[in-house]
C-alpha cells in the first residue's frame, strides 16, 4: 500500500485538460443529467402526471433542472479555468460541481418554500389563517426540506461532477523540459 507523502500522491491530483472531442461537453452534460436514482425509480414508479406544471413529478422536475444546470457548471468551470486556471485537477471540478450543486439546491428550495408561503397568503381568509399558513409552510418545506433538498442537490451534482471530470477532461501531458529550466521531481 503506498503512502500519501505529498499532496500529488492523493488520487484526482493529476492535472487535466479539457478534451478536444466536439462530442465530449454534450456527452458528458448528457451522462452527468441522467442520475441513477431518478432512472431506476422511474420504470418502477412511473410519474403521475409527465405534463409540466405544479403537479409534475418531483423526479422529471429534478431531472430538467439537471439538464439544465449540469451544462451551466459546465460553462462556469470552464471560465473559471480560462480565467484563473483553477480547477486544475479532476478533485477540483467535482469539488466545483458539489458546491454549486448545494448551493442551488438550498436556492430552489428557499425559493419554492418562499412561494408556497406567497401562495398560502392568497389563499387564506384572514390574517389568522396567513399566519398559520406561513408557520407551517415554512416549518415543513423551509426547515423540514431544506436539508433534504440539499442532500440531494449535493448528490446529484457529486454525480455529475464525476461524469463532467472523467468525461469532458482528460490527463494533461507532461511537458518536456527543453531547456533545463524546470525543477527536477
Amino acid at each position: 500500500m503506498s503512502r500519501f507523502e505529498t499532496l500529488e500522491d492523493f488520487p484526482g491530483q493529476t492535472a487535466i485538460a479539457r478534451r478536444k472531442a466536439p462530442a465530449s461537453a454534450p456527452l458528458a452534460c448528457l451522462a452527468g443529467a441522467a442520475w441513477p436514482p431518478l432512472l431506476l425509480t422511474l420504470p418502477f414508479w412511473p410519474p403521475g402526471n409527465w405534463l409540466p406544471g405544479l403537479e409534475m413529478d418531483w423526479r422529471l422536475t429534478v431531472l430538467l433542472i439537471g439538464l439544465i444546470a449540469v451544462p451551466a457548471g459546465l460553462w462556469a468551470v470552464t471560465t473559471e479555468r480560462a480565467r484563473a486556471g483553477r480547477p486544475g485537477t479532476r478533485l477540483g471540478v467535482v469539488w466545483r460541481f458539489m458546491l454549486y450543486g448545494g448551493l442551488l439546491a438550498a436556492a430552489l428550495q428557499t425559493l419554492v418554500a418562499l412561494t408556497m408561503t406567497v401562495q398560502g397568503w392568497l389563499e387564506a381568509g384572514d390574517l389568522g389563517q396567513a399566519m398559520g399558513a406561513t408557520e407551517t409552510t415554512l416549518l415543513i418545506f423551509g426547515v423540514g426540506g431544506l436539508p433534504i433538498a440539499m442532500i440531494v442537490g449535493v448528490s446529484y451534482a457529486l454525480w455529475a461532477g464525476l461524469c463532467v471530470a472523467f468525461i469532458a477532461f482528460e490527463p494533461k501531458p507532461a511537458v518536456r523540459d527543453r531547456l533545463g529550466l524546470m525543477p527536477g521531481r
